[in-house]
C-alpha cells in the first residue's frame, strides 16, 4: 500500500512544473530591444523567477547592465558567456539575436512579468509539497511531524507574504489620502490613538496605544500584577473590537482587535476566572471557593453573558518553543484574524535547542523571534517577563532596565519596556509595632500608596519614557485609571 502511494506521488511529481518559456523569451527580447521595458518589471521580477536556466542568466546580466546605466543588447550580453557556449542548439550570439529579432514591442510587459512571477510561485508551492512528502516518507528523527508541520506553515506563510508584486513609487496625492484615512481611523478609534487602545488612558497618552509590529515587554517581580495588567489590556482590546473591511475586501479592525493569549503558566479556566472577577468586581478566590451570595452570582452571570462572544483566544499549552508559538499565531491570524498577541511569560518559552544548555542564548533566540513575528504579522506583541532578585536588595525597589533577567537581548529587541511596581506591596511587609511613632508614619505612607500602582516606561523607541500611576484593586486584580490628576512624564 505504502509502495503504491509512493509510486503514485512520484509519478505526480515527475510532471513538468508549470512554466512558459515562450513568454520568457518575449519579455527578455522586448527588454533587449528597449531597455526601458526592464523598469516596468524590475520591482517584482527576479532572475530566480525564470524557469529556463539560460533565461535566468540573461535576465541577471541584463539587470546588472541596465542598473549600471549601460546598454543591454545581444552584442553587449554575449561577452558574459563563453565563446563556445550554446543555448537550445544555437550559439549564445545567435540565440540572443533571434530573441531580439522575434520580439515585438510588449505594451503589457508588466502583465507578462506577473505571469512569469505567478508561475514561479506555483513551482515554489510544488517544491514545498515535494519536501513535505519526502520528509514524511523518510521520517527523520530530527524532524518529527510537529516540527515538519511548523516548518511547512512557516514556508507557506513566507511565500504568501513575499508572493506579491505590489509596491513601487506612488503619487503624493495617494500617500496623502492614505494619511488622511489613517488620521480618520485614529479619530474614530478609542481614545483617538494611532495604536490599539489599552483602555488605560494615561498609559495610552504616553504610548499612543500599542503600535503595530512593536515588541512590548511588560516586566515585574512576582505579585506586582503583570498577568492582571495583561488580562485587563486583553479584555479592553477585545471588548472594543469593531470589525470592518479594507478597500481590497480583507478583514480589518476599525476599533479594538482580535486577541491571542498564550498563557504558559495559568490554565485557560484560571484566566477566564480572573477576567470574570475583574469585570464582575468579585474576588476570584471567592469564586473558586463558591463563597458568593446571590447578588454576586447574578453579577458573575451577567458578565459571563456579556463577554462570552469576545474575540479573545487562549492557548494554555505550557513549555512550547518559539517556533511552535509562531506557527500557532500564524494559524490564528489566517483562520480567525489577529490584532494583538500576548505571551505570559517569555521565560517559560523554549528555544529550538535543548533547554538549559545556554539560557542567555536561548532568551536571545526567543526575543529575536518574537520581534520578527511582530513585524511578520504586523501587530503588537505584549510579552511578560520576570525580573531578577537584585531588585529586592535595593532600598528603592522600583525596577530598572538592568533588572531584566538575561536582559541584554530583551532590552535590545524590545521597542517598549514597561515595569509594574506597587509600593504598597513592599510597604505592607514593613509594618512597625502598632502605637509607635514609626507606625503612625507608616500608616500615613500606606494611605498615600494604598491601591496605587505604577507603570514605569523605561524604554520607548519612538516616544517618551516616564511613569504612569494607575488604580489597582488587589481584591479583584483589576487595573484602572487613577481618579486623580496624573503627572506627565518627562520627555527624553
Amino acid at each position: 500500500m505504502e509502495a503504491t502511494a509512493r509510486k503514485l506521488d512520484t509519478a505526480a511529481f515527475n510532471r513538468l512544473p508549470p512554466h512558459n518559456v515562450e513568454l520568457e523569451r518575449q519579455l527578455l527580447g522586448a527588454i533587449l530591444m528597449n531597455n526601458e521595458t526592464f523598469y516596468r518589471v524590475s520591482d517584482f521580477l527576479e532572475a530566480s523567477h525564470f524557469f529556463f536556466e539560460a533565461h535566468r542568466r540573461i535576465f541577471e546580466k541584463t539587470s546588472q547592465l541596465v542598473r549600471a546605466g549601460k546598454n543591454a543588447s545581444p552584442i553587449t550580453l554575449k561577452t558574459f558567456f563563453a565563446a563556445d557556449e550554446q543555448i537550445a542548439d544555437l550559439s549564445v550570439t545567435q540565440y540572443l539575436l533571434r530573441m531580439a529579432a522575434d520580439a515585438t514591442t510588449i505594451i503589457n510587459a508588466e502583465d507578462h512579468g506577473r505571469t512569469i512571477f505567478d508561475l514561479a510561485l506555483r513551482r515554489s508551492l510544488i517544491r514545498i509539497g515535494e519536501d513535505m512528502v519526502n520528509i514524511a516518507f523518510d521520517s527523520p528523527i530530527e524532524a518529527p511531524p510537529k516540527v515538519q508541520i511548523e516548518d511547512a506553515e512557516r514556508r507557506l506563510y513566507e511565500l504568501a507574504e513575499t508572493g506579491r508584486y505590489e509596491g513601487g513609487f506612488q503619487a503624493f496625492s495617494d500617500a496623502l489620502a492614505t494619511a488622511i484615512d489613517m488620521a480618520a481611523a485614529a479619530y474614530q478609534r478609542s481614545g483617538g490613538l494611532s495604536g490599539l487602545a489599552t483602555g488605560l488612558d494615561d498609559m495610552d497618552r504616553l504610548m499612543g496605544g500599542l503600535q503595530r509590529s512593536d515588541l512590548v515587554i511588560l516586566a515585574g517581580r512576582p505579585a506586582m500584577g503583570k498577568t492582571a495588567l495583561a488580562t485587563n489590556i486583553a479584555y479592553n482590546v477585545a471588548r472594543n473590537y469593531r470589525p470592518g473591511a479594507s478597500p481590497d475586501g480583507s478583514p480589518h479592525a476599525e476599533d479594538g482587535g482580535i486577541v491571542g493569549f498564550f498563557s504558559l503558566e495559568m490554565s485557560a479556566e484560571q484566566l477566564a476566572t480572573r477576567i470574570i472577577a475583574e469585570q464582575a468586581g468579585v474576588s476570584s478566590s471567592l469564586i473558586r471557593r463558591g463563597s458568593i451570595d446571590a447578588e454576586q452570582f447574578d453579577r458573575i452571570a451577567a458578565v459571563a453573558q456579556e463577554i462570552q462572544s469576545l474575540p479573545l483566544y487562549i492557548d494554555q499549552t505550557g513549555g512550547i518553543s518559539i517556533g511552535q508559538l509562531a506557527a500557532r499565531a500564524r494559524r490564528l491570524k489566517r483562520q480567525r484574524g489577529l490584532d494583538l498577541l500576548i505571551v505570559d511569560y517569555l521565560q517559560l518559552l523554549q528555544g529550538s535547542g535543548k533547554r538549559g544548555e545556554n539560557r542567555v542564548q536561548e532568551i536571545t533566540e526567543i526575543t529575536t523571534g518574537l520581534k520578527a513575528l511582530a513585524k511578520e504579522l504586523d501587530l503588537p506583541i505584549l510579552a511578560l517577563s520576570q525580573l531578577s532578585r537584585q531588585v529586592e536588595s535595593r532600598e528603592d525597589k522600583r525596577p530598572q532596565l538592568s533588572d531584566l533577567r538575561e536582559s541584554g537581548s530583551i532590552e535590545q529587541d524590545a521597542d517598549v519596556v514597561m515595569f509594574v511596581y506597587r509600593e504598597e506591596y513592599y510597604l505592607k511587609s514593613r509594618k512597625p509595632k502598632e502605637g509607635s511613632e514609626e507606625f503612625f508614619k507608616w500608616q500615613a505612607e500606606m494611605e498615600t500608596v494604598a491601591g496605587v500602582a505604577e507603570v514605569i516606561v523605561g524604554k520607548q523607541r519612538h516616544g517618551p519614557t516616564g511613569t504612569v500611576p494607575l488604580q489597582f484593586d488587589a481584591e479583584v486584580t483589576r487595573f484602572s485609571n487613577l481618579a486623580r490628576e496624573y503627572h506627565l512624564p518627562d520627555r527624553e
